[in-house]
């Protein structure tokens, strides 16, 4: 015979006792007692304390003790008739079960049962737990249920019903026909709650399905009457919050309504006149009236509005930025920098806004401001803006230096008015970021400057002086050897009347290089442009050879392999090639920067490649270089083009029909094109109509989303391009009715947060190859993945080689035009096998 089992402690009694403790062990004793003594009662017959024991197993399981035992008591419990059994039941149901358990198909007969219990409470307790735990499954089981629930009289089971047929069109979209009939007519609905949730489950079948967004777009009207209600009715003390009707509905409504209007001329045209009066209407003293008037702006910018309503919602996010609140500052200037290429002159007018965020306090706002304010950079501001800028640079945290200079170096470059503010800017950037400069943007500043013809004398002294008042600074230091090895005859020239930096001697130059050279904080890339600085003014001086030999000569036993080869090179040319000294270290020649461009669809695209950033002379000797320029165009894409150069700066008019004698630069390089038509097989180019610059373009005006066809004999993704957002993948297989033929399945799209617009995919293989490039998608990506751009290219191989392709891809980003390239070698070899 059983021992009789003492009464279990209340559930209150535990908290008290778990509180007191005051280590973890003891409180981890305390539990443990407790959980041997709920097991033990769960085996006894009597279940007169059940429901006191599951609830306590319940606050064990919040304090992350495992809980499992107790899921079949959850069943019992809920099985029972009781309302005070089920509301424990089903709330332990809630938290220790899971679709990833089978036990938790147990509780779908109750479930069914309970669904159309007459008490209103076991019923909306059965829905939550459904909309918790439902799979795929259960869903398909109990989906009829749910939806008479939700043509119930009861407005409290309705709102209810409606949210578990929001959970399970989340958990199988294939359902969401089933309650289409009964959640249009829910908008008709006087009751708030109900309301809401119709509108909530409106939205969520809209964002799933393509048809039923269409479908819904008639209920426009509706939805807009239903607002215009809302902020014309008087004061309800059931829905109002800080002054504002049923703030929370509102924005379920503007959210549905910007989907709804979304690419749509009609729909967006009827919302207009109600998205006004809300933005005006609305009270901005309360954080309340912030959350409708930021909703106001992501609708007006979302749908096709009017550009004076575009210009409101700026004005707002304009407001925004004048408010105390750090978090609706963040909000606005996060929102204006999506919103910045939509409507760039509204958001210009609130530049010096924008611009004194830049000291704000808070690091996150400092973040937003920045990338704003270079995003509204222009040729009429650019003297302004740097300004603020510099300023900026000179006391922002370290972790912003290196993307601020950055960004200022290519603003600089795109929008500079004049050659020497240009070579100024620059240099100013690099002496206040100081190591913090990215590497690359070391060859930029020595392209400007060796294209900068007539001001060599003018930055060599001035980089000069700073590599002498200061060779802490790996950057600038890098960039100053290079000038100085490159032009430093020019030192010696007497001085302008301007300048006060003073005379300079060869001994003063070789010093200060050997100084650089021998200073223990420099890196290895520094002293190495020191070196072949010192080598280089061996023919631009006349007085310093021995000193220069014997400072290059201590170099030839560095424990640095370049800088000790280096030095043993240039050691040997001075001893045993002397007579060919002149002719090796002759000076780089000009840079040549040119621009082809070609209005195309009224819009001026670029078109051949950014001027070559190779590694400058300073890294090694070279004989007689020569220098590429952009006249090489995209035929160079594989860097297989013989050495014609092409004429540069010339603009080709579009649809013209002449022939133009290209064929002889491509040399073996076919070049593939958006018109779809195949590459003629010796020429490597495809006229299709005489347009052979333009047809290479290509006009996205076709559509091409028959890509994937699930095929299985499409290979896994190739990572063809992953930078700054944008993401091509490949999707390769072989065509079935040709040998030789190989299909590529492009797939374009955008993880950054701004869209990407004018979109152009372009790319180039040997000649032995034969492309058609059928025409793209669109030449929109929206940001965040919310769509994607495809494309399929035709590959004919007949000589069965390794397939390689370069790419060249261009897209405008906040108002910013970018050019990238690539480079595909990774393609699966059952391509040509």
């Amino acid at each position: 015979m059983s021992s009789i089992m003492p009464t279990p402690k209340r559930l209150r009694d535990l908290i008290r006792e778990i509180r007191s403790a005051r280590t973890q062990a003891e409180e981890r004793a305390v539990v443990q007692k407790e959980c041997a003594q709920i097991r033990d009662s769960f085996r006894e017959t009597d279940n007169t304390y059940r429901c006191r024991n599951v609830a306590k197993l319940l606050y064990i399981h919040m304090l992350g003790y495992p809980a499992h035992f107790g899921q079949l008591e959850c069943l019992k419990l809920i099985a029972s008739p009781k309302f005070t059994d089920k509301r424990i039941g089903y709330l332990g149901a809630m938290l220790l079960l899971d679709e990833r358990q089978d036990i938790h198909l147990l509780v779908t007969n109750s479930l069914k049962n309970d669904l159309g219990h007459q008490t209103q409470y076991i019923s909306s307790l059965a829905m939550c737990t459904l909309g918790s735990i439902c799979s795929a499954e259960m869903s398909r089981d109990l989906a009829g249920e749910v939806e008479k629930m939700i043509k119930s009289s009861n407005a409290y089971i309705k709102k209810k019903a409606i949210l578990c047929a929001y959970r399970i069109i989340k958990k199988v979209p294939d359902l969401m026909e089933m309650y289409i009939p009964s959640t249009r007519a829910l908008l008709n609905e006087k009751n708030h709650g109900v309301l809401l949730t119709a509108v909530c489950l409106i939205t969520e079948m809209c964002e799933k399905s393509p048809d039923t967004l269409t479908h819904f777009r008639k209920t426009v009207p509706q939805l807009v009457r239903i607002l215009k209600n809302l902020i014309m009715s008087g004061y309800s003390p059931e829905h109002d919050v800080s002054g504002v009707s049923d703030p929370f509905l509102q924005v379920k409504i503007l959210r549905l309504l910007r989907i709804l209007g979304k690419h749509d001329a009609e729909a967006s045209e009827t919302m207009n006149d109600i998205l006004a009066q809300v933005a005006t209407n609305t009270d901005t003293s309360k954080n309340v009236g912030h959350s409708i008037l930021y909703e106001i702006v992501l609708t007006i910018m979302g749908i096709k509005s009017e550009s004076g309503l575009r210009v409101l919602a700026v004005n707002i996010l304009g407001r925004f930025l004048l408010n105390n609140d750090k978090n609706i500052r963040y909000v606005a200037l996060n929102t204006l920098l999506r919103v910045v290429s939509a409507d760039y002159n509204a958001v210009q007018r609130h530049r010096t806004t924008i611009v004194d965020c830049l000291k704000d306090t808070d690091i996150s706002i400092r973040r937003r401001a920045m990338e704003l304010s270079f995003a509204l950079i222009n040729a009429n501001n650019i003297r302004g803006m740097m300004k603020e800028l510099l300023s900026f640079l000179e006391s922002c945290d370290p972790e912003f230096k290196s993307d601020t200079c950055s960004n200022i170096v290519t603003a600089t470059e795109k929008y500079s008015p004049n050659k020497r503010w240009h070579v100024d800017t620059v240099m100013r950037v690099m002496r206040i970021a100081g190591n913090y400069v990215h590497n690359d943007i070391v060859s930029i500043v020595i392209r400007l400057i060796a294209t900068a013809n007539q001001l060599h004398s003018y930055s060599v002294r001035r980089l000069y002086f700073e590599l002498k008042q200061d060779n802490s600074q790996q950057p600038l230091n890098q960039v100053a050897s290079w000038c100085v090895g490159e032009y430093g005859e020019q030192l010696l020239v007497p001085c302008e009347e301007d300048d006060d930096l003073g005379p300079v001697t060869e001994e003063d130059v070789v010093r200060v290089l050997q100084r650089c050279l021998e200073n223990n904080n420099s890196s290895v890339v520094t002293k190495e442009y020191c070196i072949t600085a010192l080598m280089k003014l061996s023919t631009r001086f006349s007085h310093t050879r021995d000193s220069l030999l014997n400072v290059v000569s201590r170099y030839s036993s560095s424990t640095q392999a370049e800088l000790q080869q280096r030095a043993v090179e240039y050691s040997t040319v001075f001893r045993k090639f002397d007579h060919m000294r002149a002719g090796l270290l002759e000076p780089m020649p000009l840079m040549e920067c040119s621009r082809t461009s070609e209005v195309m669809d009224g819009a001026e695209m670029d078109l051949l490649q950014s001027p070559t950033t190779q590694k400058p002379a300073s890294d090694s000797v070279k004989i007689a270089p020569q220098t590429q320029t952009e006249g090489q165009n995209i035929f160079d894409l594989l860097g297989d083009v013989g050495s014609s150069p092409m004429s540069t700066a010339t603009t080709i008019a579009p649809h013209k029909s002449e022939p133009v004698d290209l064929l002889s630069l491509l040399d073996d390089v076919a070049v593939i094109n958006n018109t779809g038509s195949m590459p003629a097989p010796l020429g490597g180019i495809s006229s299709g109509g005489g347009d052979l610059l333009g047809d290479m373009l290509g006009s996205p005006t076709q559509n091409s989303n028959n890509m994937m066809n699930g095929n299985s004999n499409i290979s896994a993704p190739i990572v063809a391009f992953n930078k700054n957002g944008l993401l091509i993948e490949f999707r390769c297989e072989r065509d079935n009715m040709s040998p030789t033929e190989s299909i590529v399945h492009v797939k374009a799209s955008n993880t950054s947060p701004a869209q990407m617009d004018d979109f152009v995919f372009q790319a180039a293989v040997p000649k032995s190859f034969q492309l058609q490039l059928q025409p793209p998608s669109g030449n929109q990506l929206p940001p965040l993945n919310s769509g994607t751009i495809s494309q399929v290219i035709k590959i004919n191989n007949t000589n069965k080689q390794p397939i390689r392709m370069r790419l060249k891809l261009a897209y405008s980003q906040n108002g910013d035009t970018v050019t990238e390239m690539g480079e595909v070698n990774s393609f699966p070899p059952q391509l040509w096998q």
